[in-house]
């Protein structure tokens, strides 16, 4: 018996949806903006996770061109059926409510390549899939109420999917709308089929503080639903905002191979105050089944440090829970850039990459030259050592990422100068500047996290790293800037609107947790 540690997926990892073929087990979660979308998480035990690949991983699949930060694909369900595997997901433009909607993929190997996406007919988010054992196939998902009772109540709604012309056909169901009076988004809700009963599992409550999961069952996959009286069977909102893990549910059900049951599902660790820089991540607590019921963490109903997994080996380091520190090399699957390839302006070179500079900004919603990787530890060194010759106006740098609106730059400028930037809310501020001797050799940017204190240092070659500034880090979380991601550290490129031919040398970049 192993003691897995929770979260399961340290970092930007929410919305997990889960499903086992045979002795493994796949997961996937949200990916909003970034590029690619959709990680795609392979599984033996529950314990070790490694990442083969993604559902969202060429242009032609999605068009993000201009979608904002904390838009984009939302809560994606995994399913596996007659050797083939199912996702649908949402495509969020909130600027655009014409755009985007609720489409299907399949593969026949999760690591891809998946299919293009087939759209459905079919308003809301947080689409799922369920394959009943009579060959029928229904998709559900959660929607603004059609004639609402109170502010933001949701209905969740049920329709068959003709697998053959993938269309919804039929008539639409409406099945749930929370299990408490006046709840708020009723949402990411899956159903499962246990000993010829249908059950049904939501979220409540929004994905923030009071977020909770709820269950409710029929005889028949169109309802009538009921919900169980222990409703919500799972949340952490009654522990107050001192806790470990605030925010628990959108949970997703699994039975391993030897018939136990487990749920993942999203939670935040604030520190520092109520501040969850990490962002949503991913946790697994054990289900068991009592009066036809599911309980979920049981004995303590709440997430643990730490879960125990009977049929679980020794997780791999590095592999258990994607925290390999160190050099980040090019294919490591952890890279993302901003809705579209790195490919379009970055090429591999050894332990590193050639950025070609673009004249977009962190500031835009576009695909700015920036590449970076979640942040998963609380405290931890993220190191970029470049070289560059740069023109006047151009700069490169080391960037903490929220959003357009929010980030943190540390930047060489071509006068030979550090510069720290915070842009807050959309206003930029210097928080500090440090002249650089002259000279053609590389340049080493370090964002050093230790809690809500993030100090931005330079150093010259060998000599030691210099600080140009702290910032602090509670400005840049979701909590204070709105949005639903959590922490994003990497390097960018910018001519800032000029026309520009500069290739930047990323010789190596460092993600290096502190012990």
């Amino acid at each position: 018996m192993t003691l897995v540690r929770n979260p399961l997926l340290p970092g930007c990892y929410p919305d997990p949806s889960i499903c086992r073929v045979g002795e493994d087990f796949y997961l996937v979660t949200s990916t909003f903006e970034y590029f690619p979308g959709l990680p795609v998480f392979h599984s033996r035990d529950l314990a070790g996770w490694e990442q083969i690949g993604h559902v969202l991983d060429r242009p032609g699949q999605l068009d993000m061109d201009g979608i904002a930060s904390s838009g984009g694909l939302y809560a994606p369900t995994l399913r596996h059926h007659d050797g083939t595997f199912w996702l649908v997901c949402t495509l969020v433009d909130q600027q655009d409510a014409t755009r985007g909607g609720n489409f299907l993929m399949t593969a026949t190997d999760p690591a891809g390549p998946w299919s293009d996406p087939v759209w459905l007919d079919a308003d809301g988010i947080d689409p799922s899939i369920f394959f009943d054992d009579d060959g029928r196939v229904w998709v559900h998902g959660t929607r603004l109420a059609r004639s609402p009772q109170w502010h933001d109540q949701t209905e969740v709604w049920v329709r068959e999917l003709d697998p053959a012309t993938m269309t919804l056909v039929g008539p639409e169901h409406v099945i749930w709308n929370g299990a408490l009076l006046g709840v708020v988004w009723a949402e990411a809700p899956h159903l499962y089929k246990v000993d010829g009963t249908y059950y049904l599992v939501a979220a409540e409550g929004g994905t923030e503080f009071h977020h909770a999961v709820s269950v409710a069952r029929a005889d028949a996959v169109t309802g009538p639903y009921v919900g169980t009286k222990g409703n919500p069977v799972l949340t952490h909102r009654h522990l107050g905002v001192g806790s470990d893990v605030v925010g628990v549910g959108h949970a997703d059900l699994v039975e391993a191979a030897d018939g136990s049951w487990w749920a993942v599902l999203l939670g935040m660790r604030p520190y520092g105050g109520y501040h969850y820089n990490l962002g949503r991540e991913t946790f697994l607590v054990p289900v068991v089944w009592e009066d036809s019921w599911p309980v979920l963490a049981p004995g303590v109903g709440r997430v643990t440090a730490e879960v125990e997994v009977p049929f679980a080996g020794t997780p791999r380091p590095g592999v258990a829970q994607g925290l390999a520190s160190g050099t980040v090399p090019p294919d490591d699957l952890r890279w993302t850039s901003l809705r579209r390839p790195a490919a379009e302006f970055a090429t591999a070179r050894g332990d590193g990459w050639d950025v070609r500079m673009r004249q977009s900004t962190l500031s835009e919603p576009v695909t700015p030259a920036f590449l970076g990787v979640r942040q998963q530890h609380a405290d931890v060194d993220v190191r970029a050592t470049v070289r560059a010759t740069l023109a006047e106006g151009e700069e490169v740098g080391l960037a903490v990422r929220q959003s357009e609106d929010d980030h943190v730059r540390l930047l060489l400028t071509a006068s030979g100068t550090a510069v720290a930037v915070h842009r807050r809310g959309g206003v930029e501020s210097v928080l500090g500047e440090l002249p650089l001797p002259a000279g053609d050799e590389p340049v080493a940017l370090t964002v050093r996290a230790r809690g809500q204190d993030y100090a931005l240092l330079v150093a010259v070659g060998e000599g030691e790293p210099v600080t140009v500034a702290s910032v602090d880090g509670s400005a840049l979380d979701s909590v204070a800037t709105g949005g639903f991601l959590g922490l994003w550290i990497g390097v960018y490129a910018t001519s800032n609107g000029r026309p520009t031919t500069t290739v930047v040398q990323v010789e190596r970049f460092e993600y290096l947790p502190a012990l």
